[in-house]
């Protein structure tokens, strides 16, 4: 496909329908456009931030020049072309694959939050790599808690990017003939856990989840996984193997395709344990700046292990109570990510709930040997 003009890219963009592969969804041509109107500078997130997430790492390792390729479409051509820099966590195999490449790296703290879409805009402007508030898209330009100006910037994911160029390669026709109507083209999913076979997969929405799964080769009696990271949901294994992974079958259980993370849970470990040690590494990557972060996560954890040491109504509800209030008050979409990972935990394990208030651990009943954390 040809090039000429930002409105060639936006428009090749639109018809392809290619949304965001960090997990926002997010119209691509509409940031691409905002981008060229703005002369936006582009910050490439590479930083697999998600637990689990090995995606970036893969499209760094396999296809670095599609991915450069991509950076530069967005970026613009000759004198309009705007600053590029590529995020990776400080030290790591990406870091360090992208600046033997002669690509200008953005080395970025290993914390959860610092990879997180206005945290690295911050970072790559001279702040902290923590969340800002948006009064408006940073595509824009704006100002940071300070008052400091901060300049047009807009932030892609390296999947995202890789794609614009196949996009522009092989055209809207060939990204559409994958995926389904509402999330059209083909896309990558990390398999992780307690699987013989992890890494990257790269297929479509709309596959059926058991397939994906087979293809790991989770370890014999596994009962949960965890789709979408820490701002994902829990599901039983029944309820994997019988929907399809897209956004619109995993609304059903709460959840999205998001990030592209599945992680089977390893059945020698109790599922009350392992959500515990999710929520408490919660608890510790927030960014200590707003309510919601600062107390609302460490309380969410908090009640939870209540909950798994005291099973009772009463501390159920706490946690409730608690994962209920963290929606759409912070700074960033963390908290929103926690609550939704905490509630969907409460929900399929409320059986092993009520089965530890009344004997053993089922994960022992069964015949492993439970691994406490």
């Amino acid at each position: 496909m040809t090039v000429d003009t930002p409105e060639d890219l936006v428009g090749l963009l639109d018809a392809a329908g290619l949304t965001g592969r960090g997990g926002a969804a997010f119209s691509t041509a509409a940031k691409v456009r905002a981008a060229h109107g703005n002369g936006a500078h582009l910050v490439v997130n590479a930083c697999d931030g998600e637990i689990g997430a090995v995606k970036d790492g893969y499209v760094v390792e396999h296809h670095l020049d599609e991915l450069v390729h991509g950076a530069r479409l967005v970026s613009g051509g000759g004198r309009r072309r705007r600053q590029v820099r590529f995020a990776a966590h400080r030290g790591s195999l990406t870091a360090h694959a992208l600046g033997r490449a002669g690509l200008d790296v953005l080395e970025v703290p290993d914390r959860y939050v610092s990879s997180e879409e206005t945290s690295l805009i911050s970072l790559a402007n001279g702040g902290l790599a923590r969340p800002m508030t948006k009064r408006r898209p940073f595509v824009m330009g704006g100002t940071d808690q300070a008052g400091r100006r901060v300049p047009a910037t807009v932030v892609l994911n390296a999947e995202t990017v890789w794609r614009i160029a196949q996009v522009v390669e092989r055209g809207p026709a060939w990204f559409r003939s994958f995926g389904t109507a509402r999330e059209p083209g083909p896309r990558l999913v990390a398999l992780t856990g307690a699987v013989a076979r992890p890494g990257v997969l790269d297929t479509e929405a709309g596959v059926p989840m058991g397939d994906l799964l087979d293809a790991a080769r989770p370890d014999p009696g596994w009962e949960h996984v965890v789709v979408g990271g820490l701002g994902g949901v829990l599901l039983t294994a029944d309820d994997a193997r019988s929907t399809t992974w897209s956004t619109a079958a995993l609304a059903r259980h709460g959840g999205a395709v998001g990030p592209g993370v599945i992680d089977v849970l390893d059945p020698s470990r109790c599922p009350l344990d392992v959500v515990t040690s999710f929520l408490t590494y919660a608890a510790g990557e927030t960014a200590g700046q707003c309510g919601p972060c600062m107390f609302g996560v460490p309380s969410v954890a908090e009640a939870w292990r209540r909950l798994v040491e005291t099973p009772s109504t009463r501390e159920l509800e706490a946690v409730r109570a608690a994962a209920g209030l963290l929606p759409n008050r912070g700074a960033c979409r963390f908290p929103d990510g926690v609550g939704r990972f905490a509630a969907s935990a409460l929900e399929v394990l409320h059986p092993h709930l009520a089965a530890h208030a009344s004997g053993p651990c089922p994960t022992e009943r069964s015949g492993h040997r439970v691994h406490r954390a």
